[in-house]
């Protein structure tokens, strides 16, 4: 049967099975159809055979086309969802404003259809693929939805006819079932075979799953369909085990069976071991598995999580060597998650096989497209959980893990973006559990024993980020799922409230604490420095930091204050847990550290919050100052360590340490890092004693040997060197400590403002940068989210926008903001900057900055010191804090350094100044608030308590020390000091201070030993009773402590006299500072006033202070003034042995010569930017036609010229010429010229286009193969001009230097070549003087001897005479100097530059010719090129002669030499004289007989001849130098000409009537007198002449009807004819401001003509006085003008009635054309983007990877595409040859930038389009609308025009061919 049905046509036998099918009784159809699918869809078939899918096409069709089919399905469509799923790399939006979830996003129609405008959102490339959330409203609010899917539309669709379906349902589930054997008889374990076999099984089942594919696009109805099937439980049973007799299928079944068997995260022999035994039966498995969820080591399951932890202590000591593995507790409520999968239905399995194939895209696509279905999608997410810990365990074993990742999170992110979805599983499928149990899982698989603190007995296991897991980011997929199912609130409620799932997490987070740990390399330098700090800070953030972010923002209101609670003891626990099991007691290892303390973080991060927002008490949640001294001791570790690291100590442990130190407080750590870490000490210092506090701080940064009053100490851990850095750095931790208030008090504004304000301080900033640079909350859902609201608010109040600018040296600012005046006034927090400083140069840069504002607005002008800031006032919490300013401690120390400061001891500095300053400022404004208990009496134990009767600051501060008992080394200058005043006093020396002779000093003599105390203090709070403790510390007196084990041991205790209080010292450095010995008078204080002195430096900064004590306490006061009165002489530095002499001196002369060195540099930096403005400065006109060489010199004498290399002055000549420095470069811009003034527009849509057969360059080849057509070649070649396209253009910097110089200067080049960016074989190089880009170098003609003067003056020879001079000159021309014929250095240098000139360009713009290399072509180009230079100075000038003097193109013109040169070779060919054009147009000759050589073609007649082109040919070839009258002769018989052809081409403009009234006027007219200098007569005469040859007039009248619409009047005819000459004019008067220096002057447009005939000497005396200007009276016709009319237009007229009549079209000539102008583009870069970034490219028909488009004609190419290279070159290479003559300009669509490719070399030049920021968004990163920029694209334009592309952009690169 099935055979039969087999061999008949498809179509027909689907229509009758349909039938069949049907009916009511359909047994026999259906069992048919089971036989043809049988047959059809047989596995055992090869996979690649298509004719399987057309039956099923055939048959789902049911008889009809399927095309038909697939509409008539997609009619009944109701999905109210877009779902379009996309790849990798695809263009989406995100808008923020409309977005529930931040995962949303929408495809660009969606997004184009809906409205967005106003809103907060950007486009992207996305990088894992994705789906458009369109019609979602559980993902996005309805307002943002587009127009299609706003409609519900699925109420109106009709509801699916049955039989639509109907073979659907039978057909398809063989189909499913068939793809699923596929993959089953494929699938060979991975152990065994390679990647590539896999590769292709998928290959081959590629038509059947893109069909699959394309039946999810036809919409809701057929979906339905297949997710009945694909979650049929019964279909699946039916079909999955094959029927008995199939032994291939059995086989299959098999295999899948196998495969499943791995499938649990633990695998069936390893759960055997684990439980105690228990036999592999599916019920008495699941207790065991539930129990060693991990596999335990032999340990039974604990039965609580208490217990869990004590049996974690045992298990670590079984064996250290052995990998721990971690236990889940039992309380893993599911131990199914571990279990084996078993699936129920096709879809289930169709996403087992798309697990074990690794996510094959095509798969992954069709599982998506399914998700509008909204059963599917249930079934779907169930399904994907149930497989996650599957789907891990693949993942960690691919060898492709990045794409896999990809693929996954493509998935997930789908499912999980959905509140509703995302909640449904955490309660039904344990979602939560099954996550964090994989996560553990996953980790535990790379971890090692940790080396923390105790190295040996460390029992704590922590990650190893030198393992794949962790380098390679895999983990990601996992952690970005979690992180996203905790923004939902439900979710993370439940994760709460389930403690033993927090237990679980937080024994997660403990793998990471104590992670990449550092230990100092103190002798050699490591010899592999590891990277694996990238991995640990990532691992960080994205698994601990991020899910912390994420449980906080639900932390926020009162009602969740028990979950805070929980998590905070839990946090407790583990710590403590940590504690023991690293072995920490009380001291911190020596030289370890690491930066990951996420355990510490989230209990700060978590105390933080209860405090700020849900009003818990901070005590209830603190535990007891037993654990906070432990807590404490791992941050202030790392803060010492930071300090450490930029002391230089850890140097020998490589560059990477200290990108860790800079990581740690980078902007996307620092919120996660060093904030909480900072916090944490906080609440430490505020809970504990701060006499303990205080001294671990100096101890930890190792300083405390420093802390002496002595001037010479030992330090046993520090060098010398290190102990200034160590000291700064410990007191401005002090002072961050104690000032910092982010989690104090500060609100979320004010946070923000401070973060802004310190980051706009350092630098200006862009917006996107400020952006990125102000730590957001990490969390999306957080409320400050950058671009939000408040940040543009807060930047507007705090910062101004500077605009983007353009500078004259061509780098492009962007938009910036900057701080505004008062922000630097009262806002400036220096210790904000150094806390959020990663480069240490910026806190610098912040300061000068800071120096520059005052010193601009006039309130300080020296260097002035940080400003001090006051803070907001401290949460009641946190007011312990306070304390640390008020502790005998910290003042002691204090004043120790204002001591030694006082007394020039080594090793302090301003800084050390500053920070003890501002310390005291700080005390002085946070008093304590109970002054009573300060007031205890003192204890006589305390050590340190004679030094302060109390606590408090103010009554401390005028506490005199009278003696203080200091250990020094025996050689320090105090001892001898002693020994003398022993002798003196005849006692025998004693270091005790019992039985000392002079007791009663010494009772008040002070000691101070930071350690004792420290020590005492922590035996005290440990032992709680203060009696023991003391008893127990007593003999540690300071004596025994200093000394060191190994230091050299002659300590010796000595007694220095002070007589100091702080005040004192205070006073006496205020004098020190300002060395004037008096300088604070008794009487001062009475008039203070505070606001002056809010900046300034440190004299301004101790008379704050003073100003401050002496209101805060009248006993201060009193102080003071005493102090003020006894004004007494600085104590000269008696202390400083030679040697600390020495060293001071050093330092001080090491300041001065750095001072030096700087003021140097800067005035060489001041003297450069001078020289460059001058010498770059491209659009100036300051500099006038000087640089025109010698054309303005004196004209007697010889012209002298500068060599920039040897620096010797002198002429030019023969044997030893000088030259000009230019740059020869091919030039297309005159060619791109149009006739319109308007640019034309870049095409975006598929209507428009843009033509170029309207170009100058288009119409002058059009008109030379025109005439080659017809006329004599050699004279086609000069009538017209070349080069409009690929011309050369020469341009010079004005600088000279001999030949020879410049040859040996190219040498030294070549040899040197690291100076790449240009190529020395190609003869570039750079101008010795002004580094501007060069090529070759121009040689200058010798002399301008006296004669010189004689060529100018006027002569008053009548034109007839000097016409025939003309004549003869001309023919001198075989007559050349004789210089010439002799070979010189001239000569030859002026042959090397022709030769440079004609290699500039390409031969194509060279050879018009009908035979190529003739001189006549040679010629052409030769005079062309003259051409072209002038036409470019007349653009650059602005297209007329209007701006007068000396323009910028001017001053680098060097036209004067580049004549000489060309003349000198011009005069190698000489003008056949029967030819001379000079005489045909001076003379009447006999008209030739046409007849007599028939084979001859006819020259050109002279009226289609180019004026312009004419006149630079005689110049040219006239000998050198040429009289002024000479050349004004020429310029004037040329005029007539150019006249005659005006008048020709109006007349054809006219309408025959027109034509017939102004013959009649002219014919009046020609009869008066005078009728030669009346345009009416002439152009009568030319009519008349005309008319008589058929075609001219006759031609085409609807044409002139379109050129005449408007109606003639004399005016318009008189202003026509102006215009037409007008472009000759104007070249002719430059050529004689070149030649002969005449200056030009400017004037009014309208004026323009009558300037330029006045200047080129046109006008006879007589006329110049008739006010409106007659261009006809400044004709001078050498011979009557009706006559040479006649013979002109008859060559003309002669032609018309031979087989050539060449069209009018070359009578009509109009010279006149527009500026260049790049193509006018689109406001919003969008319309560009949308057109482009998808359109094919029409050589090869692909989207290109790289599109980019040509600004000069639009031509769209593939930028690096291969596909359309031509001989190994790409494309936008061969356009820029094409179009610009290896200039080209490109947009690089996907980049948003602009690429100028100049030659063999391209640069990268940026972008014309930014943001509402005034910023650029290269490769469109951060994907903001884009907008053009009217003045950079101008500046663009100007570049192209003026061609200095190669000087203004300064980063050039050789591309190789390869754009």
């Amino acid at each position: 049967m099935a055979a039969s049905l087999l061999r008949r046509d498809k179509k027909s036998t689907a229509a009758h099975l349909k039938a069949d099918i049907n009916r009511t009784d359909n047994s026999s159809g259906v069992r048919q159809l089971q036989e043809l699918l049988d047959s059809v869809l047989n596995p055992e078939k090869p996979a690649a055979d298509t004719e399987a899918l057309d039956w099923c096409k055939y048959l789902l069709a049911g008889g009809e086309g399927f095309e038909e089919f697939c509409k008539t399905v997609r009619s009944y469509d109701n999905a109210t969802l877009c779902g379009l799923v996309w790849t990798a790399n695809f263009v989406a939006y995100r808008c923020r404003t409309c977005g529930i979830s931040p995962c949303m996003s929408l495809c660009a129609e969606c997004f184009n259809n809906g409205d967005h405008t106003g809103h907060d959102f950007n486009m992207f490339r996305s990088q894992a693929g994705g789906a458009c959330d369109c019609g979602d409203s559980n993902v996005m609010r309805e307002s943002g939805f587009c127009c299609r899917h706003r409609l519900k539309t699925g109420e109106h669709v009709p509801s699916v006819p049955r039989d639509l379906l109907l073979m659907s349902e039978m057909v398809l589930p063989r189909l499913i079932i068939c793809i699923i054997q596929y993959l089953r008889d494929g699938y060979t374990d991975p152990e065994t075979s390679t990647d590539r076999d896999l590769q292709k099984v998928l290959q081959q089942l590629e038509p059947h799953i893109s069909f699959l594919e394309d039946l999810t696009k036809m919409g809701g109805a057929m979906r339905t369909v297949l997710t009945k099937i694909l979650t049929n439980q019964q279909t699946f049973k039916e079909l999955s085990m094959g029927q008995e007799e199939n032994l291939y299928a059995k086989k299959n079944y098999e295999k899948y069976l196998c495969a499943l068997k791995s499938s649990g995260l633990v695998s069936l022999e390893d759960k055997v071991t684990a439980g105690a035994g228990v036999p592999d039966n599916p019920t008495g498995a699941s207790a065991g598995a539930g129990a060693g969820a991990l596999g335990l080591l032999g340990a039974t399951a604990a039965a609580s999580p208490e217990e869990s932890t004590k049996e974690e202590d045992q298990d670590g000591s079984q064996g250290v060597g052995q990998r721990k593995r971690v236990k889940l507790s039992s309380s893993t409520k599911d131990p199914s998650i571990m279990d084996t999968l078993k699936h129920k239905c096709f879809l289930e399995e169709l996403l087992f096989w798309t697990i074990k194939y690794e996510f094959p895209q095509k798969m992954v696509t069709f599982l998506l497209n399914m998700l509008p279905d909204q059963d599917y999608k249930i079934t779907f997410t169930k399904t994907f959980v149930q497989h996650y810990a599957f789907i891990m365990k693949t993942l960690m074993k691919s060898h492709e893990s990045d794409t896999m990742s990809n693929r996954i999170v493509h998935i997930s992110v789908q499912l999980f973006s959905n509140e509703e979805l995302a909640r449904h599983m955490t309660e039904e499928c344990q979602l939560l559990d099954i996550m964090v149990t994989v996560l553990l899982y996953m980790m535990e698989s790379c971890l090692i024993k940790s080396e923390l603190q105790d190295e040996e007995n460390n029992r704590h296991v922590v990650v190893n980020c030198g393992e794949a897991l962790l380098k390679n980011n895999t983990y990601w997929p996992l952690v970005s799922d979690f992180i996203n199912i905790l923004s939902h609130q439900s979710v993370a409620k439940r994760f709460l409230e389930d403690h033993s799932l927090l237990m679980l997490w937080m024994s997660f987070v403990s793998f990471f604490q104590g992670m990449n740990l550092n230990k100092r390399e103190l002798n050699e330098h490591v010899e592999f420095e590891s990277q694996t700090y990238y991995a640990a800070f990532a691992a960080e953030l994205e698994a601990c930091a991020q899910p912390m972010w994420g449980l906080l923002t639900h932390c926020k209101v009162k009602e969740t204050q028990e979950y805070t609670k929980t998590v905070v003891r839990y946090c407790l626990e583990t710590l403590q847990i940590w504690f023991d099991s690293i072995g920490f007691v009380d001291e911190p290892a020596p030289n370890q550290v690491t930066f990951h303390l996420p355990l510490h973080r989230y209990y700060a991060m978590f105390l933080s919050k209860a405090v700020k927002c849900q009003g818990l008490d901070l005590d209830s949640l603190l535990p007891d100052q037993e654990m906070l001294m432990k807590i404490m001791v791992h941050p202030l570790q790392i803060q010492a360590s930071l300090s450490e690291i930029h002391s230089n100590m850890w140097v020998r442990n490589g560059l990477q340490i200290k990108g860790q130190a800079m990581t740690y407080v980078q902007s996307h750590f620092c919120n996660s890092m060093i904030d909480p870490d900072i916090y944490l000490l906080q609440v430490c210092a505020s809970r504990l004693d701060p006499d303990y506090f205080i001294s671990s701080v100096f101890e930890r940064f190792k300083v405390v040997d420093l802390l002496t009053m002595a001037s010479q100490h030992q330090n046993a851990v520090l060098d010398s060197e290190q102990e200034r850095p160590m000291l700064e750095g410990a007191l401005t931790f002090l002072v961050i400590l104690t000032s910092l208030r982010i989690h104090l008090g500060m609100s979320d504004e004010e946070i923000l403002r401070a973060e802004m304000v310190s980051q706009l301080c350092m630098n200006d900033r862009t917006h996107s940068s400020l952006l990125d640079l102000i730590p957001e909350n990490p969390n999306p859902k957080s409320g400050a989210v950058a671009g939000s609201c408040s940040f543009e608010e807060m930047l507007s109040t705090v910062a101004d926008f500077k605009g983007p600018v353009f500078e004259p040296g061509g780098s492009m600012q962007q938009g910036m903001y900057t701080p505004k005046a008062d922000v630097w006034e009262k806002e400036f927090d220096p210790i904000m900057v150094i806390l959020r400083t990663v480069y240490r140069r910026d806190v610098q840069s912040a300061m000068d900055r800071y120096a520059a504002f005052l010193k601009q607005s006039g309130i300080h002008t020296g260097n002035p010191w940080p400003p001090y800031k006051e803070r907001s006032p401290l949460h009641p919490c946190y007011k312990g804090l306070v304390k640390l300013l008020h502790c005998k401690t910290l003042h002691i120390v204090i004043f120790t350094l204002l001591y030694k400061i006082w007394m020039d001891h080594q090793n302090m500095s301003e800084h050390v100044l500053c920070m003890v300053l501002y310390l005291i400022e700080l005390g002085l404004d946070n008093q304590v608030q109970d002054e009573k208990e300060d007031e205890e009496p003192c204890i006589e134990e305390h050590c340190h308590d004679s030094w302060f009767p109390g606590t408090n600051l103010v009554s401390n501060l005028h506490h005199v020390i009278n003696f203080v008992r200091v250990r020094v080394p025996e050689t320090a200058p105090e001892v001898k000091r002693e020994k003398e005043r022993e002798r003196d006093r005849e006692t025998p020396a004693s270091t005790s201070a019992e039985s000392s002779s002079y007791g009663q000093n010494l009772r008040e003599a002070q000691v101070f030993s930071l350690v004792a105390e420290r020590r005492r203090k922590f035996q005290e709070i440990i032992n709680r009773s203060t009696h023991e403790a003391n008893q127990a510390v007593r003999p540690k007196s300071s004596s025994t402590r200093w000394l060191l084990p190994g230091s050299p041991p002659q300590l010796v205790t000595e007694i220095l006299e002070i007589r100091e209080s702080m005040l004192s010292l205070l006073v006496k450095l205020h004098q020190k500072l300002s060395a004037k010995q008096n300088s604070l008078s008794a009487a001062w204080l009475d008039e203070p006033d505070m606001s002056v002195r809010a900046h300034g430096d440190g004299i301004t900064a101790i008379e704050r202070i003073l100003i401050k004590a002496s209101t805060r306490s009248r006993q201060c006061r009193r102080c003071i003034q005493e102090v003020c009165g006894r004004v007494c002489p600085p104590v000269p530095p008696r202390k400083n042995s030679p040697a600390d002499k020495k060293t001071m001196d050093k330092e001080e002369r090491r300041q001065r010569a750095r001072e030096r060195q700087q003021k140097l540099l800067a005035e060489f930096a001041s003297r450069q930017k001078s020289f460059m403005e001058t010498a770059m400065d491209v659009e100036s006109p300051d500099g006038d036609a000087a640089m025109d060489m010698g054309v303005e010199e004196t004209l007697d004498s010889e012209v002298l010229y500068d060599c920039v290399i040897c620096g010797q002055s002198g002429p030019s000549t023969e044997d030893r010429p000088t030259g000009l420095v230019v740059l020869l470069q091919a030039s297309s811009v005159l060619g791109h010229r149009c006739r319109g003034d308007e640019p034309k527009h870049l095409p975006t849509s598929d209507e428009e286009h843009v033509y170029p057969e309207d170009t100058c360059g288009a119409s002058h080849d059009v008109r030379l193969t025109l005439m080659q057509r017809f006329f004599k070649d050699s004279s086609c070649l000069q009538s017209v001009s070349i080069g409009w396209d690929g011309g050369v253009y020469v341009q010079t910097c004005g600088h000279t230097l001999h030949i020879d110089c410049h040859k040996s200067y190219m040498e030294s080049l070549r040899n040197d070549q690291v100076l790449q960016g240009f190529s020395v074989d190609k003869g570039e190089f750079t101008c010795p003087l002004c580094r501007q880009f060069a090529n070759s170098v121009l040689p200058c003609r010798p002399g301008r001897g006296a004669e010189t003067g004689a060529w100018h003056s006027a002569s008053n020879k009548s034109m007839a005479v000097l016409v025939k001079e003309v004549e003869d000159l001309q023919d001198q021309l075989g007559i050349f100097p004789v210089s010439i014929t002799t070979e010189s250095n001239l000569s030859k240098e002026m042959e090397s530059v022709i030769k440079d000139i004609k290699n500039t360009t390409q031969k194509k713009y060279m050879d018009y010719g009908r035979n190529p290399g003739s001189p006549d072509n040679d010629f052409l180009f030769m005079y062309s090129v003259a051409r072209t230079n002038l036409e470019l100075e007349l653009v650059h000038r602005g297209g007329n002669l209007c701006s007068g003097g000396a323009s910028a193109a001017a001053k680098r013109s060097c036209l004067n030499q580049l004549f000489h040169v060309l003349a000198m070779h011009m005069r190698l060919y000489s003008i056949d004289s029967a030819y001379n054009p000079w005489t045909r147009l001076t003379q009447i000759t006999q008209s030739r007989d046409p007849e007599s050589g028939e084979d001859e073609r006819p020259e050109v007649p002279m009226l289609f001849r180019d004026v312009p082109s004419l006149l630079i040919i005689f110049i040219l070839t006239m000998p050198q130098p040429l009289r002024k009258e000479h050349f004004r002769c020429v310029v004037k018989v040329l005029y007539t000409l150019q006249y005659t052809q005006a008048l020709a081409a109006l007349s054809v403009k006219f309408s025959p009537e027109e034509r017939k009234a102004w013959s009649t006027t002219g014919a009046l007219v020609k009869n008066a007198g005078n009728s030669d200098k009346s345009w009416e007569s002439l152009l009568s005469h030319v009519m008349g002449e005309l008319s008589q040859a058929k075609g001219i007039y006759d031609t085409n009248t609807e044409e002139t009807a379109m050129l005449c619409s408007s109606v003639w009047c004399p005016q318009s005819i008189e202003f026509h004819l102006q215009q037409f000459c007008l472009p000759f004019l104007r070249i002719s008067a430059l050529l004689q401001h070149h030649l002969y220096g005449d200056s030009l002057s400017g004037c009014l447009v309208e004026e323009e003509f009558s300037v330029l005939v006045n200047c080129l000497g046109l006008l006879p005396l007589s006329v110049q006085t008739c006010v409106p200007m007659s261009s006809a009276s400044c004709l001078e016709w050498t011979v009557g003008s009706f006559d040479l009319l006649t013979q002109w237009c008859s060559e003309v007229t002669r032609l018309a009635n031979t087989p050539a009549q060449p069209s009018v079209t070359l009578l009509v000539q109009d010279p006149q054309w527009a500026a260049p102008r790049l193509l006018q583009l689109p406001d919003n870069y969008n319309t560009i983007f949308q057109y482009y970034h998808r359109k094919a490219c029409s050589t090869c028909n692909k989207v290109p990877k790289d599109p980019a488009l040509c600004l000069v004609c639009g031509a769209f190419v593939c930028l690096k595409g291969l596909c359309c290279k031509q001989q190994g070159v790409c494309e936008c290479v061969l356009h820029s040859q094409h179009c610009g003559a290896a200039t080209g300009i490109f947009l690089l669509i996907n980049a948003s930038v602009i690429i100028i490719i100049r030659g063999h070399r391209f640069c990268l030049w940026g972008s014309v389009y930014l943001d509402a920021h005034g910023e650029e968004d290269r490769d469109l990163r951060r994907g903001k609308p884009l907008f053009l920029c009217e003045e950079r694209y101008r500046v663009l334009e100007q570049q192209w025009v003026s061609h200095t592309f190669d000087h203004i952009n300064k980063r050039w690169g050789p591309h190789y061919n390869g754009l």
